[in-house]
């Protein structure tokens, strides 16, 4: 083995390859093989879409799960342990079984360089093969046609929306970002769609493949203004009978994406083994950092919102749920997203701004980003070094009856959770 310690081979792995980000199939196609995981591969589930697709896949792994099967389930990035990433049944993997997967990898990869996300992606398949998983489900790292993980043909595709983010790789305009998520389509193999408007570009790329589509707002729907909350495909409807709790917190974009992890269940053949206890262990799954509640005085909101599409979703969340005092957003975004649409639409929501400095080269300045809040109108915006003074100051700035969110990356996110005290309150989903 190269490495013996797990920091070691990731280290490693990111002076590897000459580009972080080298999108190709060529190279894992050819480890995989080597490694003979496509021959052996278990019933997949492919994951696509600019937002909501790692809440889907997070869903779709824990419904499988509380049915009774194996699962493993690969995404990223991950928000403060590497081993996030991948899972089997429920539980990260170790360092010892990722290593052991790295080293797999390696001696598979002969000259060949790969990035850190494609060693990710194939010790995830790796270890799956081990554990003899029923399913794998995997989220797109990047894109779709290109990325990792479409190596692998799944017998069900879901694309859970299309908007505006890494321009630079997939195009300026949703047409071209959605022909480029629909690369994971396959001939005559179903596909669930997550919105109910997307581009004509992935209809189009459906249409020609002959792909069974599901779709949004068509062909399925979650309802939760009955009480229980209710299910509705083509040809039929089902009363869930869940807790009103978990039926309040299904609103907005956790209902779509728990309408569109149902409907890739009804694409493998699964509906009916979707009981009540499997249905309430299911939907109630979600991936850290996604509108995760700490509850204390003030409470703590944490949301990767990083594109326009998400920062409305926030928004609209923030609208729903006031609380009685501030509302306080420590606020830290990488330079090449799209801010202005992002702070203009969570701007009437938010109270004070408070931008930081995060540890990464892509990450705007925070005296940049503090310029950019400051025209805001009649916002104040108050600047701190690093994420602990951040929280400080947002913690005063809140106060008892206030709420502190979190946002702008995954990164920002990451800084503030690894500080969060346990004796914080008690994390709950929102």
């Amino acid at each position: 083995m190269r490495f013996d310690t797990l920091q070691q081979w990731l280290d490693w792995q990111e002076t590897l390859h000459p580009q972080a980000i080298d999108l190709g199939l060529e190279r894992v196609a050819a480890v995989a093989d080597a490694l003979q995981l496509r021959t052996e591969a278990p019933t997949t589930v492919t994951i696509a879409g600019t937002n909501g697709k790692g809440t889907v896949a997070t869903v779709v792994a824990a419904l499988l799960r509380a049915m009774g099967f194996r699962v493993g389930l690969y995404t990223s990035p991950h928000l403060l342990r590497y081993n996030e990433r991948v899972s089997v049944n429920g539980e990260p993997a170790s360092d010892d079984a990722l290593c052991r997967a790295f080293a797999a990898a390696d001696a598979a990869r002969g000259p060949r360089t790969l990035t850190y996300f494609e060693f990710g992606t194939l010790a995830a398949a790796w270890l799956f093969r081990e554990a003899r998983v029923d399913f794998q489900v995997l989220e797109v790292g990047l894109g779709g046609r290109l990325d990792a993980v479409n190596v692998w043909d799944p017998d069900v595709a879901a694309i859970t929306s299309v908007d505006l983010d890494h321009q630079a790789w997939l195009g300026n305009d949703r047409e071209r970002i959605g022909w480029e998520k629909a690369g994971i389509l396959r001939p005559g193999r179903p596909a669930v769609l997550g919105e109910a408007s997307p581009p004509a570009s992935v209809l189009g790329e459906a249409l020609r493949l002959d792909v069974p589509l599901s779709r949004f707002g068509h062909d399925f729907m979650l309802d939760v203004s009955v009480p229980g909350g209710r299910w509705a495909w083509a040809g039929g409807c089902a009363d869930l009978g869940l807790d009103a709790t978990l039926t309040a917190a299904l609103t907005g974009a956790r209902g779509q994406n728990a309408a569109t992890a149902l409907a890739v269940v009804h694409l493998l053949q699964l509906q009916d083994r979707l009981g009540r206890e499997v249905l309430q262990s299911g939907l109630g799954a979600a991936p850290p950092g996604r509108l995760q509640r700490v509850a204390g005085t003030p409470e703590w909101l944490l949301d990767v919102a990083h594109n326009p599409q998400s920062a409305r979703e926030l928004a609209a969340w923030l609208e729903r749920h006031p609380v009685p005092g501030p509302v306080v957003a420590i606020v830290a975004v990488m330079a090449d997203k799209d801010r202005g649409p992002m702070f203009a639409t969570l701007d009437p929501e938010i109270d004070v701004w408070v931008p930081v400095s995060i540890p990464s080269r892509r990450a705007l300045p925070a005296n940049e980003l503090a310029r950019e809040l400051e025209i805001l109108p009649g916002r104040r915006v108050v600047r701190a070094e690093e994420p602990g003074a951040a929280m400080a100051v947002a913690a005063e700035q809140a106060g008892p009856g206030g709420r502190v969110v979190v946002l702008g990356s995954f990164m920002t996110v990451q800084a503030v959770l690894e500080r969060l005290p346990p004796a914080g309150g008690d994390r709950v989903r929102a």
